[in-house]
């Protein structure tokens, strides 16, 4: 299979799976597409071969790319302006977030910090096993395990209040 080959069967598979991973890092739908194509490029320009899982690997290229764009002058620059503009601005895209209970739940798990936000994404919407995890954040399983544990309790703490209709009637 030759490279192009490998980068469209790769794009085929798991395209979704590496935009919600790096939307759960950057919280920003259009940026969490750019770092899902910045990846899918890296892919291409170089010589992967087959050593391992190919999505253990691309996850690990997402999650870099959006840990370095956090930490990037770019993201802070824009962090920076978001402070500077008036709060009446975004109040529509806040209306569009609460409309349902899956926009209140994703609200939810973004406003956890990124230890814990990662943790629960991997292992709630990724299905990952905690030893999954934990090699691919390169840390003890003990550590995932108290990570998972925290965000499960921020977690029931912030939605504790609210009426489910729909997730908790299925």
């Amino acid at each position: 299979m030759n490279q192009s080959e490998l980068v469209e069967k790769a794009m085929y598979e798991h395209t979704d799976l590496l935009f919600r991973i790096a939307y759960y890092y950057v919280k920003d739908k259009h940026l969490a597409e750019d770092l899902v194509q910045d990846v899918f490029l890296k892919l291409y320009c170089s010589n992967y071969r087959e050593q391992g899982e190919l999505r253990a690997y691309l996850s690990k290229l997402t999650a870099n790319a959006s840990k370095d764009y956090l930490k990037s002058w770019a993201y802070r620059k824009v962090q920076l302006t978001m402070k500077l503009m008036p709060k009446e601005k975004m109040v529509h895209k806040d209306a569009l977030v609460e409309r349902e209970e899956l926009s209140v739940l994703d609200a939810a798990i973004l406003s956890l910090p990124l230890k814990q936000r990662e943790t629960i994404v991997y292992y709630y919407l990724e299905g990952l096993s905690i030893k999954e995890i934990a090699e691919l954040l390169n840390r003890p399983e003990s550590t995932v395990k108290s990570r998972l544990k925290s965000a499960k309790e921020q977690l029931k703490l912030k939605l504790r209040k609210e009426e489910w209709e729909v997730l908790l009637h299925d």
